[in-house]
């Protein structure tokens, strides 16, 4: 955490980046200084799995990535995850803010890595909080954010040696490039 990032999420959905909630809460209890906002992903689980991790983790927001409907019972403040598919954003009007907005895949369900025309958020971007995520890397996510002025970015491949494994260096470039283009 010594890059700096606001939020730091744990997935405990599908995935190649599962973790268990004793793993996540370990990481959690061990972070030096000032504590990021923990979040943690899920798709298409029980409100009461939800429940159960969430306090176990102490998360702080719960990010949705499955098709779960705005009445879902999230014990913390929902992020959801809309997915952008043939040039379309979905309609984010049931969400409270902030939304995530990603890119869809036919063959995955939480994030992709993969980018999209981001040029396509623009309208819901002076109305919302819309944290953009999809193909981030430190390469790029300067560009997005000085021409966007999102809410926030979401990045987890573009930043990983492989799955499961950050690399501290392509972290550390992620965060000071989204620094310096918000100019923090």
């Amino acid at each position: 955490m010594e890059a700096g990032a606001d939020l730091l999420g744990f997935h405990f959905c599908s995935s190649l980046r599962r973790v268990t909630a004793a793993e996540a809460r370990a990481i959690v209890d061990s972070l030096p200084g000032r504590r990021p906002e923990i979040v943690g992903v899920f798709i298409d689980q029980s409100p009461a799995e939800v429940a159960e991790i969430a306090e176990e983790v102490s998360l702080d927001r719960v990010q949705l990535h499955g098709s779960e409907l705005p009445s879902f019972a999230a014990p913390r403040p929902p992020i959801k995850a809309l997915k952008v598919r043939d040039g379309l954003i979905p309609d984010a009007d049931p969400w409270p803010d902030p939304i995530l907005l990603d890119s869809w895949s036919s063959d995955q369900r939480g994030g992709t890595g993969q980018a999209w025309d981001w040029e396509l958020a623009r309208p819901l971007l002076a109305t919302r909080q819309v944290i953009v995520a999809g193909g981030l890397n430190p390469e790029n996510v300067r560009d997005v954010v000085e021409r966007y002025r999102p809410y926030g970015v979401d990045v987890s491949s573009g930043v990983e040696s492989r799955p499961r494994v950050k690399d501290p260096a392509l972290v550390r470039a992620f965060v000071a490039a989204v620094r310096e283009a918000d100019g923090r």
